[in-house]
């Protein structure tokens, strides 16, 4: 009686119980900011290319992007996670590169996609082993996240490869560039 609060409180409790809270820690503050990067990304590429052919699948991808950032939302007031300091510097550097890739055009727009899908991809698996070293059952509902959205991501990459991403001039060198940021980025918002 009296609100659902003291419940709330003793269901994350017991999640919180037997857990390696720093790298819960770690993987949701991490993910968080992939994926509200993820989400500045695309709204630089529709600022861009929003009205041209492949906007509407740019709003797909987008729009799962979304949901992704609404579920690690939800997961950092769950588990109480701080988000990383570096968030205001997602919110520009995400945008600038969704749109100066779109300004190459299409093709650019994508080999970005292929690239950032392609580093997140990695990192997740890289979480999912983690957690299965730690303890699956405890780790439960986090993985069934993980490995969706992972698998979502990848199709955002085969996306990007269907739409001429490798067609993009001077694409490894594009692709070598994000990736190293993208790197960087993981191991800045793990710790930071």
């Amino acid at each position: 009686p009296g609100g659902g609060a003291p419940l709330r409180l003793r269901s994350t409790r017991a999640a919180l119980e037997g857990i390696n809270k720093p790298v819960l820690d770690r993987i949701i503050r991490v993910d968080h900011a992939g994926e509200y990067g993820a989400n500045r990304i695309y709204a630089g590429q529709m600022a861009v290319l929003g009205r041209s052919s492949v906007g509407p699948v740019i709003r797909q991808m987008w729009n799962q992007e979304k949901t992704h950032l609404k579920k690690f939302n939800e997961l950092m007031v769950a588990y109480r996670v701080r988000p990383t300091v570096l968030l205001p510097f997602w919110n520009i550097a995400g945008f600038v590169l969704g749109a100066g890739t779109a300004l190459l055009g299409k093709k650019g727009a994508m080999a970005c996609t292929v690239a950032v899908e392609e580093s997140i991809s990695d990192h997740y698996n890289n979480q999912i082993r983690t957690l299965m070293e730690e303890d699956p059952e405890k780790y439960k509902e986090l993985l069934q996240v993980i490995k969706q959205f992972r698998d979502e991501e990848l199709e955002h990459h085969d996306i990007g490869i269907e739409h001429d991403a490798e067609a993009t001039p001077a694409y490894s060198v594009l692709k070598t560039a994000i990736q190293l940021g993208c790197k960087a980025a993981i191991f800045l918002s793990e710790r930071i």
